[in-house]
């Protein structure tokens, strides 16, 4: 469950939350079971947050830094996820259907049965990403960029 007063502090908007990170870089926080559902959290410091099982559908997370956090089991359909850092985080098993991924560095994410399906994943840095048993139906992707860094060759 969320930290209340972790919960509280980025409700007080991205500024005042990466302010919060910057002081306290020892920090990692717990928004777990977070209902951040259609919240703006572009360019917010998110990076090694406990996001697992949050509520993000709709979100705006464009170049939001989410470096080494963990989504396992979020809810992330339809989230704006451009241009994001997502290097190393952990997205087992999270729903992110429809999410739009255009230009995220997804490099060495764990996508271990994540659901993409629809996902726009056009210019997604995928260097050894987990993606096995992940859903991929219907998502968007480059298929020279994607044999190049995943080393399949479906399209």
């Amino acid at each position: 469950m969320a930290k209340p007063d972790h919960l509280y502090i980025l409700k007080q908007g991205v500024m005042y939350w990466n302010q919060w990170r910057k002081e306290n870089p020892q920090m990692r926080p717990d928004l777990s079971k977070a209902n951040l559902s259609r919240v703006n959290l572009s360019l917010a410091n998110l990076s090694q947050a406990n996001l697992s099982y949050a509520v993000l559908t709709f979100a705006e997370l464009k170049l939001t830094n989410l470096q080494e956090a963990d989504l396992s089991l979020a809810n992330m359909a339809a989230a704006n996820l451009q241009n994001a850092n997502l290097r190393g985080a952990n997205l087992m098993a999270a729903d992110l259907t429809d999410v739009d991924l255009k230009e995220a560095d997804l490099s060495y994410a764990n996508l271990k049965s994540a659901n993409l399906n629809g996902a726009d994943m056009r210019g997604t840095v995928l260097v050894s990403a987990n993606l096995d048993g992940a859903i991929l139906t219907n998502a968007k992707k480059r298929s020279g960029l994607w044999r190049l860094f995943t080393g399949n060759g479906t399209d």
